[in-house]
């Protein structure tokens, strides 16, 4: 299978000889709107997502199931409805570009740490996934099967750029939706079909078959908590590179909204078979020993159903799809991470007088480096998925108000966007974080203890001591506030910055030099 995707990747890369570092950083914007769709698709439905889907669903109930791909679904509708159109008309490489475009060379390397960051924690996370997958499915820990799979996604990801990610994606795509859909009818044959696997579920599933969570049984801090990461995803979900190079790499404005509408509308529906697998989970007759481990370890839910409940050849493509799944986000990961680096760092920033080919070496070779990076993490660092949330509500809490602004607000300045960065940053870990041992110095349900239903003490996790109020929202809301208004009372101090595009800027600027 690997040598496949191998294959498909080189055919690919054919289409960026003799081209120039837009081919492969966004396809030379010329990627068909199908394939465009796929491509953003099979980046968003990753090993994460169809492993958690049938986690939550097995553990919790179909609200926590469905969450991850109901709102990162969501995500792509909202920009695409709002942020694609606009994206694309300016002709921006990178997501990095808006803000350097608004706030500055400089500043616009601040808001690319975490951006870039978080490509690099998702990738690590999704090798990580592909490792616990083969250890449930084949009972070993294949180190070397996450080695390969990383050889071969960097070797045709460094050829082709987009062009290869985007063909290897529609054959992986293809893997998920075969091996999950031929998974379903050995699933829900031993818990008497559908119907007596829903009855079943709804009768003992902790919080219910309810899509969304109800806090009769949830309890208030658990369904405001609900509300709160699901904000993160669906807004956060947005300031993404990876999800911008798909739209920027399409046609026409026009085009890149419709695709990414599409692909959203396409994600929710790839939410069902996990979902129903994970339901079948918990009425399915375990062994004594498998049912110990599952409560245990409720991540592995859906490579033990393929394992136990289906015969080999469907286990073998249920696999299949979850390499697929990976594989084809991990390539997204590691292209988007090159891509801020090598253009905005080191083309923008560092090395404005690299030649096209020049250019085209850096891009390979960072993508060798990230590679390298997000590979090293996964066989080395034990709470790689606990890091990609971190950065992950980092992005949501400081990139999503200085994209929307960037974009549509003509008088948002650099002293603007620094206030709201460091006062959302601050807000963000004042409420402490259980990863990075920091405890709580703002003390959320103490300071809003009078429009919170129950006691204070109720609004922490009794097991890690985390808030569960919602101040990771409450932190972005604050920047999306003071971003504009700082930005109007310091105008006289730091005129706006006119919106343009980048790579126009940068011709000029090179038949300026030759000129002098």
């Amino acid at each position: 299978m690997l040598a496949v995707f191998l294959l498909i990747g080189s055919i690919a890369a054919r289409k960026v000889r003799g081209g120039t570092h837009q081919d492969l950083l966004v396809a030379g914007r010329r990627m068909p709107l199908v394939l465009a769709l796929l491509t953003m698709t099979a980046t968003w439905v990753d090993g994460g997502y169809l492993l958690g889907t049938a986690e939550g669903a097995y553990k919790s109930s179909f609200a926590l199931g469905i969450q991850g791909g109901l709102c990162f679904g969501c995500s792509l509708i909202l920009g695409g409805l709002i942020f694609a159109r606009p994206m694309r008309r300016l002709g921006f490489t990178t997501l990095i570009d808006p803000f350097e475009s608004r706030y500055g060379k400089h500043w616009a390397l601040v808001l690319f740490a975490p951006a870039v960051l978080a490509e690099v924690f998702w990738g690590a996370e999704l090798l990580t996934a592909l490792g616990s997958s083969f250890a449930a499915l084949l009972g070993v820990k294949l180190v070397l099967a996450i080695l390969l799979s990383a050889l071969v996604v960097t070797a045709y990801t460094m050829a082709g750029g987009l062009w290869s990610v985007a063909y290897t994606d529609l054959v992986q795509l293809g893997l998920v939706a075969l091996g999950l859909i031929a998974a379903l009818p050995f699933v829900l044959g031993p818990v008497g079909g559908f119907h007596a696997g829903l009855a079943n579920y709804t009768a003992h599933s902790a919080q219910g078959a309810g899509l969304l969570p109800h806090h009769a049984a949830w309890g208030w801090p658990g369904t405001v908590g609900w509300w709160d990461v699901s904000m993160m995803l669906v807004m956060g979900g947005i300031p993404w590179n990876c999800y911008f190079q798909r739209v920027l790499s399409c046609k026409s404005p026009a085009q890149a909204q419709s695709m990414s509408i599409l692909s959203g509308l396409l994600t929710i529906g790839f939410v069902v078979p996990p979902l129903l697998i994970g339901m079948a989970a918990l009425g399915y007759p375990w062994p004594t020993e498998l049912a110990a481990r599952l409560r245990e370890h409720p991540s592995e839910t859906l490579p033990l159903m393929l394992r136990e409940a289906t015969p080999a050849w469907v286990a073998l493509l249920g696999l299949g799809s979850i390499v697929g799944a990976v594989t084809s986000s991990f390539s997204a990961s590691i292209l988007s991470a090159a891509s801020m680096f090598s253009w905005n760092c080191c083309k923008r920033l560092l090395l404005p007088d690299l030649s096209t080919r020049q250019m085209k070496v850096v891009i390979r070779w960072s993508v060798v480096l990230f590679a390298s990076g997000a590979l090293l993490m996964a066989l080395r660092v034990q709470s790689v998925q606990a890091l990609w949330f971190f950065t992950s509500d980092l992005v949501f809490v400081l990139l999503f108000p200085q994209l929307v602004y960037a974009i549509f607000d003509s008088k948002s300045n650099r002293i603007g966007s620094m206030v709201a960065f460091f006062l959302s940053l601050g807000l963000r870990l004042g409420g402490g974080e259980p990863l990075l041992g920091l405890k709580p110095f703002i003390h959320y349900p103490e300071i809003f203890a009078a429009f919170l239903p129950g006691r204070p003490q109720d609004w922490y996790d009794p097991a890690t001591g985390a808030v569960l109020f919602p101040f990771k929202t409450l932190a972005a809301a604050v920047g999306f506030v003071v971003l504009p208004l700082v930005s109007r009372w310091t105008a006289h101090w730091k005129p706006a910055r006119l919106l343009a595009n980048l790579a126009d800027e940068e011709t000029l600027a090179a038949d300026a030099r030759k000129t002098a």
